[in-house]
């Protein structure tokens, strides 16, 4: 009766069963005045009391929540609003290329649905995050992996402070493993930073992933949805790797004429092509032959997953732009699913984005300074951003993760949930309280 779509089974594996019955019964013990509970699972802001103020948005954008002024790409004002979002960070989109949806999860449908045909295959990071194979196989196309590896950095090639601080780990793209992708493969992912592993894409692996695209007509498609959660100077958002950066402190594109602002905000005039009426778009000539997109959204830029709105903002030739974006539209016409609230909101909030951010990555820097102090290098490899990191602690996950939770009440991810392909790592998230998240810590250390 059930859509082949679905998972056979849908009831929880016996570990997660158990893992239920002993948060419980953790939970319990820290009410009745024994050891507190820690969820370093937690992955909302909100939860770790780090919400966004929602009043002063509410009250802006009332007026609009009972709107209809349907638009398949979404409201151009909310548009122009994520334009400005970029615009802020260097980038140099303009409103013709970002088109709205309701979630991350959802861009990832359109695509699938405007690329891929039934039994088609898309390149997924391993270790990664489940919810992608999930989405695959709800829209009858499969997985296959690329890896990501464990690199130990030549200790002569580390500045001082770097060997000081045990930055010799990191994981990256192990570019080999993309030479064994199916026939059927239509879509690379990268997911930069990468959760669980806090990998981000270096400007060489971002040539490699590019190339390999341009050789096998596939799309690329970036979740940067902790694209502003970045550690470090090594590596840059992925989209400067083709539009090159804009100077933030200049005008609007949309103050006066779009053409001379576009210019002034550092694209070059032979880079903007007009789609028509005036429709101007950054499409380098010399850019890359495969089309790009990035995908982002409030959930993390705001920390606000319940406003559901994301979006998607895209690269192509300009021999393809218009044909891509006319498919896209067609999908997302068919479904219309962002709200006007949402829409509204997301005009509101992004322009306090920045400061709701730097507050979250003051923490998140916090907890992984804690972290990388309590554990060898190799076993906590560096983390280049995000909210996640991971951490060898021994040599069963699974025994692991339900001794942790059962001895020290801490809750942790194992690493098999993220297919890693080695036993004994947990993963963590860097978003609890400070003091909450050392004491953690100092339990995880006290069970090796």
């Amino acid at each position: 009766m059930l859509s082949s779509r679905l998972p056979k089974d849908l009831s929880p594996s016996p570990f997660f069963a158990e893992l239920e019955r002993a948060k419980a019964c953790a939970k319990k013990g820290a009410a009745e005045g024994g050891l507190s509970f820690i969820d370093m699972t937690v992955s909302s802001p909100v939860k770790a009391g780090l919400p966004v103020e929602l009043d002063a948005a509410v009250d802006e954008g009332r007026e609009s929540f009972g709107c209809w002024n349907p638009d398949a790409a979404g409201w151009k004002s909310a548009r122009e609003a994520v334009v400005e979002y970029y615009r802020e960070r260097g980038g140099n989109f303009t409103a013709g290329q970002i088109i709205l949806t309701a979630s991350t999860s959802e861009a990832y449908s359109v695509l699938f649905k405007t690329f891929c045909d039934p039994g088609d295959v898309i390149l997924t990071p391993m270790p990664g995050y489940p919810l992608l194979d999930t989405l695959a196989q709800l829209e009858h196309l499969e997985c296959a992996p690329y890896f990501l590896k464990i690199r130990r950095e030549n200790a002569r090639k580390l500045a001082t402070d770097e060997r000081r601080e045990g930055a010799a780990f990191r994981f990256v793209l192990d570019s080999d493993s993309l030479l064994a992708a199916p026939e059927k493969a239509k879509i690379l992912l990268l997911v930069s930073p990468h959760n669980p592993t806090g990998h981000c894409v270096s400007r060489e692996e971002w040539n490699v992933a590019v190339r390999f695209c341009e050789e096998n007509d596939m799309i690329l498609v970036v979740d940067e949805v902790f694209g502003d959660y970045g550690f470090s100077n090594k590596v840059s958002r992925t989209w400067k790797y083709v539009f090159g950066a804009c100077h933030p402190e200049r005008k609007s594109i949309y103050e006066t004429s779009q053409l001379v602002d576009l210019v002034e905000l550092g694209s070059k005039e032979q880079d903007l092509w007009d789609a028509g009426g005036n429709d101007f778009i950054n499409l380098p000539e010399d850019g890359p032959k495969c089309p790009i997109f990035w995908l982002n959204g409030l959930s993390k830029a705001v920390g606000s997953p319940q406003l559901k709105l994301g979006w998607m903002a895209f690269y192509a030739t300009r021999e393809r732009f218009e044909e891509i974006r006319a498919a896209l539209e067609f999908v997302e016409d068919a479904y219309l699913s962002v709200s006007a609230p949402a829409q509204a909101l997301g005009t509101s909030l992004l322009p306090k984005a920045a400061a709701y951010e730097a507050q979250v990555k003051e923490r998140l820097l916090a907890n992984w300074q804690t972290l990388r102090e309590a554990f060898p290098a190799k076993y906590c490899p560096e983390v280049l951003g995000g909210w996640y990191a991971v951490v060898r602690l021994g040599e069963d996950d699974e025994e692991l993760t339900l001794r942790l939770l059962k001895e020290k009440h801490v809750l942790v991810q194992p690493g098999f949930f993220f297919d890693f392909d080695e036993d004994g790592w947990v993963v963590i998230s860097l978003l609890q309280e400070p003091a909450t998240f050392k004491d953690a810590v100092q339990r995880m250390k006290e069970l090796q």
